[in-house]
C-alpha cells in the first residue's frame, strides 16, 4: 500500500467527512460505510475526489464497497487503476 495515496485519501476523509476532527480513530481497515463516516452521497464525493486527485476515470461498476469501503481498499483500488492506466498513457505518448 502506497503511504502517499493512503495519506492523501485519509486527509480528504478527515477534512470532508469528519470536519477536521483528527481525534477520530480512522484505522486503515475500518469500514467507512458501516462506521457512518461516509454515506451514499459521500461515496459520490469520494469518487469525484479520486477522479480529480489521481486522474482516473471510474466506471459505475467500480463504485462498490469492495473498492471504496476502507482506506486499505481505496488505496489498493487506486493503485490498481493507476497501474492499468500507465501502459495506455505510455503507448499514447509514444505515438
Amino acid at each position: 500500500m502506497t503511504p502517499q495515496i493512503k495519506d492523501t485519501v485519509k486527509a480528504f476523509i478527515i477534512e470532508n467527512f469528519l470536519f477536521g476532527d483528527t481525534s477520530y480513530a480512522l484505522d486503515d481497515d475500518v469500514s467507512l460505510i458501516e462506521s457512518g463516516v461516509v454515506d451514499s452521497t459521500g461515496v459520490l464525493e469520494l469518487v469525484t475526489f479520486i477522479e480529480d486527485q489521481f486522474g482516473l476515470e471510474m466506471a459505475d461498476s467500480d463504485i462498490v464497497p469492495a473498492n471504496l469501503d476502507s482506506l486499505v481498499r481505496i488505496t489498493a483500488f487506486i493503485e490498481t487503476k493507476m497501474a492499468k492506466a500507465q501502459p495506455t498513457e505510455q503507448a499514447a505518448g509514444a505515438a
